[in-house]
């Protein structure tokens, strides 16, 4: 990774590593680092045995869960919630999911449940980046923020590309950034 940047650069940070997914999500190891990342999520979920798995709908080249997860014979006693958002007032649910086509778009025109509301005791969440102490700088809007807050209880895992990790100073983690309980990678798990 290049130097750290000032933490008012979040914006910048968020860009740059955006773009470098991009990159990646084109090039010639991704097959192989989507199915490595899918074992490794696998082992580490039948470790955690949720009965809710709260997964998220991918975007861009995000880590795409759900396909890794749908033929996985032990996710499939699991009952499964996507989030739900909504932009005034800001916040996320998550919603029962039937494991068919979302029939629903939610306020950032995400693809959403409309099955009825749940909170689910282990959430994947996407990292746009990632710090080896669990911090997480996601998209910005904060919803992923304000539901681990509300629900302390819930298991956070995050879910990343490796290339994803910076250091500690250049995320700077603000009073409402809340450590995942770990990251799992398609190199390995930080954290934990």
């Amino acid at each position: 990774m290049s130097a750290a940047l000032p933490a008012s650069d979040r914006p910048l940070l968020r860009q740059r590593l955006r773009a470098e997914r991009e990159r990646f999500a084109q090039g010639a190891d991704f097959a192989a680092a989507h199915a490595a990342l899918a074992a490794r999520l696998c082992s580490v979920l039948h470790q955690l045995e949720p009965a809710c798995l709260g997964l998220y709908w991918p975007i861009r080249s995000e880590f795409n869960a759900v396909v890794a997860l749908r033929d996985d014979p032990n996710c499939s006693r699991i009952d499964w919630a996507l989030p739900y958002t909504r932009r005034e007032p800001r916040e996320m649910q998550f919603r029962h999911w039937d494991r068919q086509a979302p029939r629903l778009v939610d306020d950032c025109r995400i693809p959403a449940s409309d099955g009825a509301p749940v909170v689910p005791d282990v959430v994947l969440v996407p990292c746009v980046g990632f710090t080896r102490e669990g911090y997480r700088l996601g998209y910005g809007g904060g919803y992923f923020d304000r539901f681990l807050a509300a629900h302390p209880q819930v298991t956070a895992v995050g879910v990343a590309w490796a290339a994803a990790q910076i250091p500690l100073e250049a995320l700077a983690p603000a009073a409402h950034d809340l450590p995942l309980m770990l990251v799992v990678t398609e190199q390995g798990v930080v954290g934990g």
